[in-house]
């Protein structure tokens, strides 16, 4: 598959990448995010309170900016919305500007994966399954003609490379295949951290947990 371009080419890697994802207060859900490219390089960041130029953001409003501060995308808390629907623009919010995808659940009861339909492309949907509280979900491009799914990006939990142990949900790793937009994918992380929070994890859940399963597995 070619470049899934959603922001910019500059956010599509040519090869698979682990973009190291660190959540900068845990006080709140979507306090801040920044997100650093192997090389240890700033690319992306969230602000929950402040905007591009320093300004306040509205409620339900939240803005993928890149390392300078520049908007790449604004993304909006429909309301009233069962399904917990968010739109994404490209840039800043302008009165005629108009959505280019928008991120849903799949269903209002129980346990449900999370649909992304991208707009004026009917054939292109993402469905990511799995546990977001947990840093363990995979976004998948889904095809409606052939019922296939193609994993796209990970998250999952960070390892320390020199001690081995598994840090903290603070800090984990978005995982990307050649070509998928990493600024896009970062949006859908921070909608996730908005309709997920880590302290909904109930007792199951915890006994459950995917990442603990996969490094049983390994040992």
């Amino acid at each position: 598959m070619g470049r899934m371009v959603m922001v910019d080419e500059k956010f599509c890697f040519e090869e698979e990448t682990q973009l190291t994802v660190h959540k900068t207060s845990v006080f709140y859900r979507g306090d801040g995010f920044v997100v650093y490219n192997p090389k240890g390089e700033l690319i992306l960041r969230f602000d929950s309170y402040y905007g591009p130029h320093g300004h306040p953001l509205p409620k339900d409003e939240l803005v993928l900016m890149d390392a300078t501060g520049n908007c790449l995308l604004t993304l909006i808390r429909k309301k009233p919305s069962l399904h917990q629907r968010w739109e994404g623009l490209l840039g800043e919010k302008t009165k005629n500007e108009s959505p280019i995808f928008c991120v849903h659940r799949s269903s209002i009861i129980g346990r449900s994966n999370v649909v992304v339909d991208v707009y004026g492309d009917p054939s292109q949907e993402y469905h990511i399954d799995g546990s977001y509280p947990h840093r363990c979900c995979t976004i998948y491009n889904t095809s409606l003609e052939s019922s296939s799914k193609e994993p796209m990006a990970e998250i999952k939990r960070k390892v320390d490379p020199s001690t081995h142990v598994m840090l903290g949900k603070d800090v984990f790793l978005l995982c990307l295949r050649p070509g998928f937009d990493s600024a896009f994918a970062m949006a859908l992380v921070l909608i996730l951290d908005q309709m997920f929070d880590d302290a909904d994890i109930d007792d199951d859940d915890a006994k459950e947990d995917p990442t603990r399963v996969a490094l049983d597995s390994s040992s």
